[in-house]
């Protein structure tokens, strides 16, 4: 079975995961140190979000060079070197691509190379960003061009002929360097509509561009794959972009945005089910990334949240499929809701007048060892860390029996890859099947009731029945 159809795969927002250099910016060096928590967490592979050559508007995600290494983060040489340790550790490696927009400081824009980019003489719409204000910015010279996101990230033109050769250059450019794969941004963005059409996403003409993709990849030995961002978009149109001569994952965003509520989780996991099931696709799960806000604070407040949070990695891990963990999920991370105004650089919060907070609360760095800020992330770190995470260190947790890093550690580790499940009856509240492995249930707020056999693994403790907020794996049979 190809690697990637039961793989878990984490997360690195480069800048947050570790600073090598003191300069309180996560780095290249900065992860390749650190890769072993990786390794003994018993993850398969890690997506690295980007760390090309970009002013940094969007994190990252406005790409100037996507050949090249942003100083910020080190050198080719330091990829390189980070790929090469990976490997050794047994550890694949995805790197993001940025296909529908580039920054407004690449050379092509830069350069007037218009016909790369979606202009227009006259502003044709009143189209929205999903940062805020006008999708429409207009130049000195009155022309007006598309950016779906920052008007620093201007939307390229894919009806160009020469926009389709670079990215495939751009793949062929990083599969020789030995990545495993990609996660493509904006999957469903590339082709833009009629100009006068409401919807700008999910247009059709993806499909040829995902098609040629897929032959560069199969065109590479190892098994080489590439993950959708795909949003906003119903499982079983998600479903196309990973048919058998496209893409082979699209990540999960009605379960990552499911509420805590059984029968709205169970519909999803059965639609998912179903709409992979019909490309023959693996599902995928996934509760936390770098633009949403962390579970232990998206559940509810203090406790309550934590144990949901904690019981919604075993339920997502105990799926048949292929599941995602983003960085310091596996230390039960909160949001931090309370930086001061001065230190965010979210587009979003800057767009909006800080009347959205953004994203820069889930990319706080991560608390590594010690008691004071910066918890051993660097010298300094870029977002300020709250002075009470002491106990969410990597350090502080691998010490402790009941912490969330060792339940992460004891799920990976006995976790069974699982092709398919079948639901079994339960309480009112309470979702429960079974895989070729375990017997699985998720008391989502139903009444304690008692257990069938002894758990081999509970998010919270059980004492033979399971009380809400918790889930546990039983061996089945």
């Amino acid at each position: 079975m190809e690697w990637w159809r039961t793989a878990v795969i984490y997360q690195v927002y480069p800048r947050s995961f570790a600073d090598s250099d003191g300069d309180g910016v996560g780095d290249l060096p900065g992860i390749t140190a650190r890769l072993e928590h990786l390794a003994d967490l018993g993850v398969d592979a890690l997506w690295l979000s980007p760390f090309y050559r970009s002013p940094m508007v969007d994190g990252g995600y406005d790409v100037a060079d996507y050949r090249d290494v942003d100083p910020l983060f080190g050198t080719l040489a330091d990829f390189d070197a980070l790929l090469a340790r990976a490997h050794a550790l047994g550890l694949r490696v995805i790197v993001d691509i940025v296909p529908n927009h580039t920054s407004s400081a690449h050379p092509w824009f830069a350069e007037g190379l218009r016909d790369r980019y979606v202009f227009a003489p006259e502003k044709p719409n009143d189209w929205q960003s999903l940062f805020g204000g006008p999708a429409w910015s207009r130049l000195p010279d009155g022309s007006w061009y598309l950016h779906l996101f920052d008007p620093a990230q201007p939307d390229l033109n894919w009806d160009s002929p020469e926009v389709r050769a670079e990215f495939d250059d751009i793949l062929h450019f990083w599969l020789a360097r030995g990545v495993d794969g990609f996660r493509v941004d904006v999957a469903h963005g590339l082709v833009k509509p009629d100009l006068t059409n409401a919807v700008f996403f999910d247009q059709e003409g993806v499909h040829e561009i995902y098609r040629g993709w897929r032959k560069i990849l199969d065109s590479y030995p190892g098994e080489r794959m590439a993950v959708a961002e795909v949003f906003d978009t119903e499982p079983a149109r998600v479903a196309r972009y990973v048919a058998a001569d496209e893409l082979h994952q699209a990540f999960n965003f009605d379960f990552l945005e499911a509420p805590w509520d059984p029968d709205a989780l169970r519909a999803i996991i059965d639609a998912s089910l179903a709409a992979a099931a019909e490309v023959g696709a693996p599902p995928t799960w996934v509760i936390s990334n770098h633009d949403r806000r962390r579970p232990v604070t998206r559940f509810g407040d203090g406790v309550p949240g934590r144990r949901r949070a904690r019981a919604a990695a075993l339920l997502m891990l105990g799926l048949p499929g292929s599941a995602y963990v983003y960085q310091g999920e596996e230390l039960g991370l909160p949001e931090v809701l309370d930086l001061p105004d001065e230190a965010r650089t979210d587009p979003q919060w800057i767009r909006s007048g800080g009347a959205e907070l953004g994203r820069d609360g889930c990319r706080v760095p991560l608390p590594w060892s010690g008691d004071t800020p910066p918890f051993g992330f660097g010298a300094k770190s870029w977002l300020p860390m709250p002075a009470d995470w002491a106990a969410f260190t990597v350090e502080a947790q691998r010490a402790d029996p009941d912490s969330t890093l060792n339940l992460y550690r004891s799920a990976l580790r006995l976790r069974r890859p699982a092709a398919t499940l079948a639901w079994r009856p339960a309480p009112d509240g309470v979702l429960c099947f079974e895989t070729e492995g375990y017997l699985v249930a998720a008391n989502l707020g139903g009444s304690a009731f008692a257990l069938p056999r002894e758990p081999v693994l509970a998010s919270s403790p059980v004492g033979g029945t399971l009380p809400p907020d918790t889930t546990v794996w039983m061996e089945s049979g």
